[in-house]
């Protein structure tokens, strides 16, 4: 029986060894052994037996291809002399993704899995290195779909330079998920010197963005087919990490850094201004937005300015280096659109205001919901 399951009652064992289901009408069909090079995700795959070690050898290893992670342990061992010898301290971060649809204009959810990791570690001024990786899989899912994505989730590991070096599979009956969730887990060394936090934005400070805001949000929309709408946006999703050495390299004394995610470029100036007791002072005019994604948020009443993004920062350096920091990011293809977008003041304490392309002015506040749900 190694590399079968009964999946129900109703699927017997047969004289010749193979596995077939029988029907109301007593007609029998054929289920095919559960191995790891089998077409679809079965629950097998979780069990923790041949298929699947089958599966993880097939799919997941011949992906990621590392030491640590070919030792196929439960845990993967770093050598903390060479960790200490880049910086002073751990960073660490952990999300989960179930983006809707898998596949979309610009990638995919291992493009998302990873980047949106390693971003977050990159936003706190640290050298990422290593991710885990923990897929919880539907029964049914194509066992190709699962490679697409873990080739999706190696070529973004390898942009910068991280290794995916452990992980967990597992599988749940169809119908209990959606395809396919990731969990990430990261680590990464902050170099000595590095002081990012969202406390740290002071009177003076200049605001400033690396390129169009909304683009994945506006992508995600479009791809899932609820309107008859066509266009040409794709997702930003993309690695941040060499953009922000870049930025460290010129000023160190990056007040604040992060990426705007999901509650876009509004939601994280608003964490900034509450954090830091300031006033953030926009300019419409100054932020970089498509017009096609204007457009669609014209059509659809939303407002972009919390339209999600996987590939934008936004950080608050004080203004004497402003010009140096800009110039270091549109060096790099990532930061080709890279803008100033507002300032920080003293009053109103822990608000974002918005001077309008009309010449008036409103409070930008932080979202309540979601204008659109499972967007990452």
């Amino acid at each position: 029986m190694e590399g079968w399951i009964l999946l129900n009652p109703k699927e017997k064992q047969q004289p010749d060894g193979n596995v077939y289901r029988m029907n109301s009408r007593n007609a029998k069909s054929f289920v095919p052994p559960v191995t790891g090079k089998s077409q679809t995700i079965s629950l097998a795959h979780g069990s923790g037996g041949k298929a699947m070690r089958d599966l993880i050898e097939d799919v997941i290893v011949k992906s990621f291809d590392n030491p640590a992670l070919n030792m196929l342990d439960d845990q993967a061992r770093f050598d903390l002399k060479e960790l200490t010898s880049l910086g002073d301290r751990l960073a660490f971060t952990t999300d989960s993704y179930v983006v809707d649809p898998l596949f979309f204009p610009g990638g995919d959810i291992g493009t998302l899995a990873v980047n949106g990791t390693v971003n977050d570690l990159a936003v706190g001024g640290a050298e990422p290195l290593y991710l885990s990786c923990g897929f919880i899989l539907e029964e049914g899912l194509t066992v190709e779909t699962l490679r697409l994505i873990t080739g999706s989730m190696k070529k973004e590991a390898d942009k910068s330079h991280v290794s995916i070096v452990t992980g967990d599979t597992k599988v749940v009956h169809r119908g209990a998920a959606d395809k396919l969730f990731i969990n990430t887990s990261g680590i990464g060394v902050i170099p000595r010197g590095v002081n990012i936090a969202a406390t740290r934005a002071e009177p003076g400070d200049m605001v400033l963005i690396n390129g169009f805001i909304g683009d994945h949000g506006a992508a995600i929309l479009e791809a899932r087919g609820d309107l008859s709408l066509k266009s040409s946006i794709e997702s930003d999703c993309q690695p941040l990490s060499k953009m922000v050495q870049a930025m460290l390299d010129v000023c160190p004394d990056i007040h604040c850094l992060r990426d705007a995610t999901r509650g876009g470029i509004a939601t994280v100036l608003n964490e900034f201004a509450l954090c830091s007791n300031v006033c953030i002072r926009l300019d419409e005019k100054e932020i970089p937005l498509r017009d096609e994604v204007r457009g669609l948020c014209e059509i659809l009443g939303l407002d972009p300015l919390y339209l999600a993004n996987e590939g934008k920062l936004l950080a608050i350096v004080p203004r004497e280096s402003v010009e140096r920091v800009l110039e270091a990011m549109r060096l790099l293809p990532e930061g080709q659109y890279s803008a100033v977008i507002g300032e920080v003041v003293e009053v109103p304490e822990k608000r974002v205001l918005l001077k309008t392309s009309f010449g008036g002015e409103r409070i930008v506040d932080m979202m309540v919901g979601d204008q659109l749900p499972r967007i990452c």
